[in-house]
């Protein structure tokens, strides 16, 4: 629906515009108006059921609608920060993406008895809970009937399901891990070269799943790049994209020039082509380089990666507890869409890497939020103590076993180990990690020996 602006209602008599707005008001009234209560309402007369759906981060309500066989109308509205959309897995029936706000409402004809599930078709939002299921029944009262999602599963097939599952994860080869140290050249007056190509590979996100993984230097996350403050460094990006890219140094300080945002500090990366970034470190980052070009395609789908200056010390203050060494650093970065979809570190469990540490010894975790949600990040049993934010230390560190990271932050976490055994490490919006078939997703496991 068009707005008209003021010049245009200069041209109309004051009583065409009163009554022009007073039908235009009607007419959206008759559009839009929804029941008192939510869910599916009863027709009235011979017109047909009526659904209202609301999409939001990350949820359909109502999620398991009731209603009788015949015409049904659906009225979808997206609720939500973010574009989301709706699908019926066996009916034609299928929103377009909605903008935050937007509504569109479809009625179809003739719904046969059975059950109908629906999702959000965006890449990660179903895993994420936007999904759930239409029951058209003779004699339904259009009232929602449950709030979770059913399973057809007896509790011994789903015990059996998650144990190997979980086993898996244990026994299975493990495949390709990105984000390995990227050796630079040392050129003649001591800058650091590191050389980046962006190319689409076939990449393993779980066992059996391979998806086209955009990526530097053929891996998710790209490669790390780290310097120490005062190298100069030079960074050169090939374009091998059916697209054009470009790399932004996400809190790292560099020359405007150097900052990777097309078109306005530098010409598109065209196919093909490449660019070479140029700067000093000047200080101390926990940074990530990234896209910036067509983002919500190119990061999601794999075009991402850590940058390091410098090391983050140790408060004196755990120091003075006996954390003195950092025995293992780990870059964690999270993602929740695109090709990828919910992982750490471009793998989704059971392919997620296990990591190994010893009863007193202390790992130095960077968390880095690549994706389109908050993660709350939880390691199990031992307390984190978060360092820093953004690469900045804290004035004093900051315990949590559950850490919030939102889209484009990093938290720096020092976790000391103390207890033996195999500890869970896992986003903590559930639906993001573990379902009636077990684990999956974002998770991956601490082996604490003796």
């Amino acid at each position: 629906m068009t707005t008209m602006n003021s010049d245009d209602r200069t041209v109309l008599s004051g009583a065409a515009f009163v009554f022009g707005l007073i039908a235009l008001i009607f007419g959206v009234y008759a559009m839009v108006r929804t029941p008192e209560s939510s869910g599916a309402s009863a027709a009235s007369g011979d017109g047909p059921a009526v659904v209202d759906i609301s999409l939001s981060e990350f949820s359909i309500t109502p999620m398991m609608p009731a209603v009788a066989p015949g015409d049904v109308t659906f009225r979808v509205t997206n609720n939500g920060t973010i574009a989301h959309n709706l699908t019926f897995a066996k009916l034609p029936i299928h929103t377009r993406d909605l903008q935050p706000g937007e509504s569109q409402t479809i009625t179809y004809k003739g719904v046969t008895e059975g059950d109908y599930d629906f999702l959000c078709l965006i890449p990660g939002h179903s895993d994420s809970g936007m999904k759930g299921m239409l029951m058209v029944h003779a004699g339904a009262s259009g009232a929602p009937t449950d709030t979770a999602t059913p399973t057809t599963m007896s509790y011994q097939s789903m015990d059996a399901a998650m144990k190997e599952r979980a086993l898996r994860f244990v026994n299975e080869p493990k495949g390709t891990f990105g984000g390995t140290p990227l050796d630079p050249k040392v050129l003649a007056d001591g800058t650091k070269e590191f050389d980046l190509t962006a190319k689409i590979v076939d990449w393993e996100v779980e066992p059996g799943k391979t998806v086209k993984a955009w990526t530097y230097n053929g891996m998710v996350p790209g490669p790390e790049i780290k310097v120490a403050v005062g190298d100069k460094v030079r960074i050169v990006l090939s374009n091998e994209l059916p697209e054009s890219t470009s790399l932004h140094f996400h809190g790292v300080r560099v020359p405007n020039a150097m900052d990777g945002v097309d078109p306005y500090t530098q010409d598109p990366i065209e196919p093909g082509h490449s660019f070479t970034y140029e700067f000093t470190a000047l200080e101390p980052a926990v940074g990530m380089y990234h896209s910036h070009h067509d983002a919500q395609t190119q990061v999601p789908n794999g075009l991402a990666g850590a940058l390091l200056i410098g090391d983050m010390p140790i408060p004196d203050s755990l120091k003075a507890q006996g954390i003195t060494l950092v025995d293992k650093t780990v870059n964690m970065v999270l993602d929740d869409a695109g090709t990828i979809g919910l992982s750490l570190n471009g793998k989704s469990f059971p392919a997620t890497e296990a990591y190994s540490m010893k009863v007193g010894q202390t790992m130095l975790v960077n968390y880095f939020n690549e994706g389109l949600m908050t993660h709350p990040m939880h390691m199990h049993q031992p307390t984190g103590w978060i360092i820093a934010k953004d690469g900045v230390p804290l004035a004093a560190p900051e315990p949590s076993d559950t850490i919030a990271v939102a889209p484009g932050e990093r938290y720096t976490v020092l976790y000391h180990f103390v207890d033996p055994g195999v500890w869970a490490w896992h986003c903590h919006i559930l639906n993001h990690a573990e379902g009636s078939d077990g684990m999956f997703g974002m998770v991956t496991a601490l082996i604490v020996e003796p």
